[in-house]
């Protein structure tokens, strides 16, 4: 079995757990990351949709929670 098979098996919560873990590990030296240039693209819409009150913003300590109890 492969790893991605093996990642594919997991239940949903342990699937977050693998997903947390690979972005503290990716994020430990971000400088060395270039964001592709759709990003900024994605952030300039986002940061118009929130400053339009099309969209709000969330507490990210709440939204890892609500995320963390929705995939138990």
């Amino acid at each position: 079995m492969t790893l991605l098979e093996s990642i594919h098996a997991l239940p949903k919560s342990e699937k977050m757990k693998v997903m947390e873990f690979l972005w503290e590990e990716i994020t430990i030296d971000d400088s060395s990351y270039i964001s592709p240039g759709w990003h900024e693209n994605v952030l300039i819409e986002t940061e118009k949709s929130v400053k339009e009150g099309d969209i709000k913003g969330v507490d990210w300590s709440k939204a890892k929670q609500e995320l963390r109890n929705e995939f138990k």
